[in-house]
């Protein structure tokens, strides 16, 4: 089997986004499951001016944009079984648009509670159930649950939730996710430094809940990991790293196979160095876990995790200016694609003939953007704290 350096090694830029009216930060990215061969594969990507595009996949045009406004949107996620989008936003909804279609209204809503303020979500592989975790108001940060299956027997366009956990997070809900493959299995993060796991199946909350792991720093990235994904990792604001194993829950051995306060210090970066880490990579095949991080000036590191601490493996250049905010791995076709401040959404091919494009300089962006950027305000991240 190919090594992974290999296959990253490989990679080189076939396409790149076409400017657009209005630059933004690519915030995350997701792609959708279903493979059409006539109409080709959609990217949604979520952008920091609070809005959705969808792009078409091999040639990176813009074929619309979903707005949340007057909220802003959090999140982004395709379901498996079709072209339906979805994002979290701050109005107290979770918002569902099919790709496809021109209308810029969703076809489904979600709604919350009075007072939520949605800030991370997910949907579980079934696509039976959605959670989304809310800012802390007053003295509550909630997770919320909706069913989302289309009933035949109510056609309604706007869902009120099923229900909420309440007692577990004390502050920011900042990441929900749910486990690949076990549809009641969701582990959530937050700013209070908590990643939860549980287990929804169960009818209660206390027992809902599996384990508590803690970070000791604010989360901004958690996900599933390991054999049957077993595993958790987490990273966090201040570029701290965490990795859990929770196949020792009920045994002597420790859950902790890492935990790394700040990665730049320990990391021994070849050509250069690391400024930040942007998420995760489970590579199921090779069974490995990697760290994607990058550089102010949008050179690409990945990182491989091992019990013993992270090692850098290589390094991607020559396509993004500024940092670089999101990717999104395709195991299938081995293709890359990642998004950054320099406002870019680049395709990364293995042995593609590298495209050679006009580089753009790292945006000034207007002081509200830079607020939707860092949400949170906790002095002792304001440093280097990114969302």
């Amino acid at each position: 089997m190919e090594k992974i350096e290999e296959q990253f090694a490989n990679l080189h830029i076939v396409k790149c986004s076409s400017e657009n009216k209005e630059p933004t930060y690519l915030l995350g990215i997701d792609t959708s499951k279903t493979v059409q061969a006539e109409k080709g594969s959609l990217v949604a990507v979520l952008c920091s001016n609070g809005s959705i595009r969808i792009y078409d996949k091999e040639r990176l045009n813009v074929l619309r944009e979903f707005s949340g406004l007057p909220g802003l949107l959090n999140g982004v996620r395709f379901v498996n079984s079709c072209d339906s989008v979805y994002s979290a936003c701050t109005d107290g909804t979770v918002k569902c648009w099919d790709a496809r279609l021109a209308s810029e209204k969703p076809v489904q809503l979600f709604k919350g509670y009075p007072s939520n303020i949605f800030i991370s979500f997910d949907i579980n592989c079934n696509d039976h159930v959605i959670c989304a975790g809310t800012e802390k108001v007053d003295d509550d940060a909630l997770l919320v649950f909706w069913d989302a299956r289309i009933n035949s027997q109510d056609m309604s366009t706007v869902r009120d939730p099923l229900g909420t956990y309440s007692e577990t997070h004390s502050d920011d809900i900042t990441q929900v996710r749910f486990h690949p493959s076990n549809p009641n299995m969701v582990v959530s993060g937050s700013t209070d430094g908590l990643v939860n796991v549980y287990d929804i199946g169960v009818d209660n909350e206390e027992d809902a809940l599996v384990t508590t792991c803690n970070s000791v720093s604010s989360v901004s990235c958690i996900g599933w990991s390991g054999k049957d994904y077993k595993q958790i990792y987490c990273m966090t604001h201040d570029e701290g790293f965490c990795w859990w194993d929770l196949n020792h829950l009920d045994t002597d051995e420790a859950i902790t196979r890492l935990n790394i306060q700040d990665v730049r210090e320990v990391v021994n970066v070849k050509e250069g160095i690391l400024d930040y880490l942007i998420g995760g990579l489970y590579h199921e095949k090779m069974d490995k876990l990697f760290v994607v991080g990058g550089t102010n000036t949008g050179r690409i590191q990945l990182l491989s995790c091992t019990p013993s601490g992270l090692n850098h493996v290589m390094s991607l250049q020559g396509g993004h200016t500024a940092t670089v905010r999101s990717f999104c791995w395709n195991t299938q076709d081995e293709s890359l694609l990642t998004g950054g401040e320099d406002a870019q959404l680049l395709l990364w091919k293995p042995g593609a003939i590298e495209k050679t494009f006009t580089k753009k300089d790292s945006m000034k962006i207007a002081s509200s953007v830079h607020q939707r950027v860092r949400v949170h305000s906790n002095d002792s991240y304001k440093r280097r704290k990114r969302q």
